[in-house]
């Protein structure tokens, strides 16, 4: 898959160089960049009503519209997929290929272990 997403990267790249008239992508990568995250969360959306209304054909197209726009976005921000390739492998040999580090993990375990008396005596007051 990173070979298709190289090769679509390489093509939104060119299209930087194609006329707007004729170019969607040209078009999209002139606009400012948060009407280029704005594109990209519609997607996202879409592939969500997808999955909830389970509708296979359409989680498949979307989410080829959301890769698509996944893409134009790296190139508006001047991200190359193989920051990408690195960030994940990076994350694989740390955490495994289907993990991810959780968000501020001290935090959530002081929570978790934060004795409660404290907490009622303060709402009391």
């Amino acid at each position: 898959m990173s070979d298709s997403l190289d090769r679509l990267h390489h093509a939104v790249l060119a299209a930087r160089e194609a006329d707007p008239a004729v170019s969607r992508t040209a078009r999209l990568l002139l606009a400012r960049p948060s009407k280029v995250a704005k594109k990209f969360g519609e997607e996202a959306v879409e592939v969500v009503i997808g999955a909830i209304e389970g509708d296979h054909d359409s989680i498949v197209r979307e989410s080829a519209d959301l890769l698509y726009n996944l893409v134009v976005l790296w190139v508006s921000a001047g991200v190359a997929p193989k920051d990408v390739w690195a960030e994940m492998h990076r994350r694989e040999q740390l955490f495994g290929i289907a993990e991810k580090r959780l968000k501020d993990f001290g935090a959530k375990q002081r929570r978790r272990i934060a004795p409660l008396e404290p907490r009622r005596a303060h709402k009391q007051r």
